[in-house]
C-alpha cells in the first residue's frame, strides 16, 4: 500500500475507534444530569443510585474518549499536513473553539462534579453536572461545524491558492452543520439509550437487589431510544435533501444509482456486484419514486446517476490528476470520481438497519416491563446486551458512508460556492514514507487495542458490581435525619 492508502486507513481506524466513546459520553452525560435532577427535586434514593451507577460508567468512558481524542488533533500534522496548510485558516477556528471553550468547560465542571459530592450544595453540584453535559454537546457542535465545512465550504474567499475565512458566522451556521448536529446528537442518545436498556435489562432479569433502579433505568432508556430514532429519521431526511443539492455523487452512490432516473426509485436491497458503475450485473428491489421524494419532496424529481455525474465532474474538475510527484502513482492518472459503491450502498443500509433494530429492542423492552412485569425469558438478557452494539454499529456505518461517499475529495466543492475551494484527498497527504506511516499505524492500533481491553475490563467490573459497587457504606443520619448525603465518590 502507498502512503495515501495507509494514511487513510490510519485516520479511519483511529476516528471510528474514538467515535465509539463520543456518542456514549454525549448521550449518557445528559441522562445522568437528568437522573440527578430527579433526585434533587424528589429526594428519592433510587434516583441517586441511578446517578451514581451510570455516572461511574460515564467517567470511565469519558476518560477513554479524551485519551483517544488527543490523537485526532495530531493526525492533521502527522499524515495530512498538506490538507492542514490548505484549510488551516478556516478549519482551525472551530477546532480552537472546541478546545478552548467546550473542552475546558467540560473538564472544569466534570472535576467539580466528581469531587464536589460532599463539598458543594446539591443545586450547585447539579449545575456542574448540567454544565459538563451541555459542554459535551457544544464540543460536538464545533467539531461538526468543522467537518461540515469540508462537506460544504462556505464563509470563505479564495486567496493565494487557499481558502481564507471571511465569516465565522457562516461557518458555524452552515446548513450542512445545522442538519448534521441534531442527527449526530440523536445518534448519541440512541447509543446511551441502548446502553441503559442492555445493562439495566440484564440486572433486572437477574432479580437481584435495587430492582427499582434497574426498572427505572431500562424504561428511561427505552423511551429515549424510541424518541431518538424518530429524530434520526426526521433529521436524516433533511440531510438527504441537502446531499441531493450539495453532493449528488454521494446521493447516487448511496443508491448504487448508475443511470439517471425520473422519477427515481429507492433501492431496498441489491443482489449482485454493486461495485461497477454500469450496474449490468445488479438486480434491485425498489420502491418506485421514493428516492425522488427523499431528494426533493416530490415524486417526479430527476436524480442523476453515477455515469452521468462522472462526465459533469470531469468537465468541472478535470479528467486527470496533476502530474505532480507528490501524488505518487496517481500523478497524471485519470481521476476516479466514483466512491467505493459497495461501502456507500451497504453502509447506508447498515446505518438505517441497526438504528431500527436498536429502537425495536427498546420498544420490546418497554412492552415486557409494562405494569411492573419482570422479563423471565432466557433470551432476554442476550437480546438487550447484544442490542447495546446496534447503535454503535449504526453510527459507525453512517460516518463511514459520510466520509467515503465524498471521495475523491477531502474538501468537497460547493456547487454554489467560490471556485477553487476544493481539494482532492490525494493532494492532502504529508510527505512521508510508507515505513513511517506503517510504524504509526501499527503503534496506534496496538495502543488503541490495549485501551479497548482496559475500557472493557473497567466497564465489566462496574456493570457487574451494580449499585453496591458505587454507593458508599451507609452512614449515620445527620441532624435532620437525612442519610442520603453520604454519597461522596
Amino acid at each position: 500500500m502507498e502512503v495515501l492508502e495507509l494514511a487513510r486507513w490510519q485516520f479511519g481506524i483511529t476516528t471510528v475507534y474514538h467515535f465509539l466513546m463520543v456518542p456514549l459520553t454525549i448521550g449518557l452525560s445528559i441522562l445522568v444530569a437528568a437522573m440527578q435532577t430527579a433526585w434533587v427535586r424528589t429526594g428519592e434514593l433510587r434516583h441517586l443510585k441511578m446517578t451514581k451507577f451510570w455516572g461511574k460508567l460515564l467517567l470511565v468512558n469519558f476518560a477513554m474518549g479524551v485519551v483517544t481524542g488527543i490523537v485526532q488533533e495530531f493526525q492533521f500534522g502527522m499524515s495530512w499536513s498538506a490538507y492542514s496548510r490548505f484549510v488551516g485558516d478556516v478549519f482551525g477556528a472551530p477546532l480552537a473553539m472546541e478546545g478552548l471553550v467546550a473542552f475546558f468547560v467540560e473538564s472544569t465542571f466534570l472535576g467539580l462534579w466528581i469531587f464536589g459530592w460532599d463539598r458543594l450544595q446539591k443545586r450547585v453540584h447539579l449545575m456542574c453536572a448540567w454544565a459538563f453535559s451541555l459542554a459535551t454537546m457544544a464540543s460536538a457542535y464545533f467539531i461538526l461545524a468543522a467537518n461540515s465545512w469540508m462537506q460544504h465550504p462556505v464563509g470563505v474567499t479564495f486567496e493565494n491558492g487557499k481558502p481564507t475565512m471571511n465569516s465565522i458566522w457562516a461557518v458555524l451556521t452552515n446548513n450542512t452543520a445545522l442538519a448534521a448536529i441534531p442527527h449526530t446528537l440523536a445518534g448519541a442518545f440512541s447509543v446511551a439509550a441502548a446502553f441503559l436498556v442492555g445493562v439495566a435489562g440484564w440486572h433486572l432479569w437477574r432479580r437481584g437487589d435495587h430492582a427499582d433502579v434497574w426498572r427505572s433505568s431500562l424504561r428511561l432508556g427505552g423511551w429515549v431510544g424510541v424518541a431518538a430514532f424518530a429524530v434520526l429519521a426526521i433529521t436524516g431526511d433533511a440531510q438527504g435533501k441537502l446531499m441531493f443539492e450539495q453532493q449528488p455523487m454521494k446521493m447516487a452512490s448511496a443508491e448504487a444509482l448508475c443511470h439517471t432516473e425520473k422519477p427515481a426509485s429507492f433501492s431496498i436491497i441489491a443482489i449482485g456486484d454493486v461495485s461497477g458503475a454500469n450496474c449490468e450485473d445488479v438486480k434491485t428491489f425498489n420502491v418506485p419514486a421514493l428516492l425522488s421524494f427523499l431528494a426533493h419532496n416530490d415524486f417526479k424529481t430527476e436524480v442523476k446517476g453515477v455515469e452521468n455525474l462522472v462526465g459533469e465532474y470531469q468537465a468541472k474538475y478535470g479528467t486527470n490528476y496533476p502530474d505532480d510527484p507528490m501524488l505518487g502513482s496517481l500523478a497524471g492518472k485519470p481521476i476516479d470520481y466514483v466512491p467505493n459503491l459497495p461501502v456507500t450502498y451497504w453502509g447506508f443500509r447498515t446505518m438505517i438497519g441497526f438504528g431500527a433494530v436498536s429502537a425495536g429492542i427498546g420498544v420490546l423492552a418497554l412492552w415486557l416491563t409494562r405494569r411492573g412485569r419482570v422479563p423471565t425469558a432466557r433470551w432476554f438478557p442476550w437480546l438487550v446486551l447484544g442490542g447495546i452494539a446496534t447503535p454503535f454499529l449504526g453510527n459507525s456505518a453512517g460516518w463511514i458512508f459520510t466520509e467515503m461517499g465524498r471521495q475523491p475529495f477531502v474538501v468537497v466543492p460547493n456547487p454554489t460556492g467560490v471556485d477553487g475551494v476544493w481539494m482532492f484527498t490525494a493532494q492532502a497527504v504529508s510527505r512521508l514514507t510508507t515505513g513511517e506511516v506503517w510504524t504509526s499505524l501499527i503503534a496506534l492500533t496496538t495502543v488503541y487495542a490495549a485501551l479497548g481491553v482496559v475500557e472493557l475490563y473497567l466497564m465489566r467490573k462496574y456493570v457487574r458490581g451494580g449499585v453496591d459497587a458505587v454507593m458508599p457504606p451507609k452512614q449515620k443520619p445527620d441532624k435532620t435525619g437525612d442519610d442520603t448525603l453520604a454519597f461522596a465518590y
